[in-house]
C-alpha cells in the first residue's frame, strides 16, 4: 500500500482515482494505518467490504479463507472495466506497470492511438484504425 501511495500524486494528476478495498473492518484499517509506518502516508480512501459483496461482485473472493485476492481493477468514467489484474497472495503487485496501464489508457484517450506492447510514455502508438489490422 505504500508503494502505490507514491504514486498517488501521479494517478490524481490524470485525473483518476484509487480505492484500496478489503474484506477487513473500518476499524482495521484504522488499527492498521496507526501502527504501520509505511502507511502513514497513504491518503488514499480504504474500504471495508466484510459483507463480501464488492469482492463477490468482480470475482475476487477466495470464498476459503473469506479474504480477497489481490486485484487492481482500471474502471473507466462509463464504468466498464478496462483492464483486471489479479494477483496469487505470494507475488505483490507491480506499481510501475499499474501506472503504465493508466498512463496507457490516458495516451488513447488524448491521441486516439492504442499502445502497443512495452510501450512507456513518450513514444508513439498505433493506430487504432481496423483496416490497418494485420498490415502494420
Amino acid at each position: 500500500m505504500a508503494a502505490v501511495a507514491a504514486i498517488y500524486p501521479f494517478i490524481k494528476a490524470m485525473d483518476a482515482e484509487l480505492l484500496a478495498i478489503s474484506t477487513d473492518s473500518v476499524y482495521s484499517h484504522v488499527v492498521f494505518k496507526e501502527t504501520s509506518p509505511s502507511l502513514k502516508h497513504v491518503t488514499y480512501p480504504m474500504l471495508s467490504d466484510r459483507n463480501h459483496g464488492i469482492s463477490k461482485a468482480y470475482r475476487v473472493l477466495d470464498s476459503s479463507t473469506g479474504a480477497s485476492y489481490r486485484a487492481s481493477f482500471f474502471i473507466n468514467p462509463g464504468q466498464i472495466i478496462k483492464a483486471k489484474l489479479v494477483y496469487a497472495a505470494e507475488v505483490g503487485r507491480n506499481i510501475p506497470e499499474h501506472l503504465r496501464i493508466l498512463q496507457g489508457f490516458h495516451h488513447a484517450e488524448q491521441t486516439g492511438q492504442d499502445v502497443p506492447a512495452n510501450w512507456v510514455p513518450g513514444q508513439p502508438g498505433i493506430s487504432q484504425d481496423p483496416s490497418k489490422i494485420g498490415t502494420i
